[in-house]
């Protein structure tokens, strides 16, 4: 397993579709998720520090956890069959849970989850963005620092 970090979301055009770009931590290979609007905003708000006014599912799972004093200690994104990514949470207690990639990551930037992804998926998946291309990833970033939750097109309710 290689440590991730979240790079951020942002929406690809022209289908409109979100996605998650994860960076491998010591090495130079990017992930790319595409997911769903929720999530995006989700993982948006986490990364900018963002708390609603009422607890998004990703919250409320955050508050129950604290609640009944259990501690989500690894994200995995463990596979990728038929175009599909799947992740695990891992709990302290040794209990594992499936989960879609993006609800696991949004779930552990709010807890301060270290994210994992497997050797299987980052050679299938993984993307090399070569020296000449870091300018984009900047652009990228500042673009992420230039918009907000609402730009992706849902509501926080």
């Amino acid at each position: 397993m290689n440590q991730l970090d979240v790079v951020g979301v942002r929406v690809e055009m022209p289908n409109s579709q979100p996605i998650v770009l994860l960076r491998e931590v010591g090495g130079d290979r990017y992930l790319p998720i595409w997911i769903g609007p929720g999530e995006a905003t989700a993982i948006a708000f986490a990364q900018q520090g963002m708390t609603p006014p009422r607890p998004l599912t990703h919250d409320l799972f955050k508050n129950v956890l604290e609640a009944v004093d259990q501690e989500l200690s690894a994200v995995r994104i463990t596979d990728l069959r038929d175009g599909v990514f799947y992740a695990e949470l891992v709990f302290a207690s040794g209990v594992e849970v499936s989960a879609r990639p993006s609800d696991a990551i949004a779930l552990a930037l709010r807890v301060g989850t270290p994210i994992y992804g497997s050797d299987a998926v980052l050679d299938d998946a993984g993307i090399i963005i070569p020296d000449e291309q870091e300018d984009e990833v900047e652009r990228f970033r500042e673009f992420l620092d230039q918009i907000s939750p609402e730009d992706f097109g849902t509501s926080s309710q």
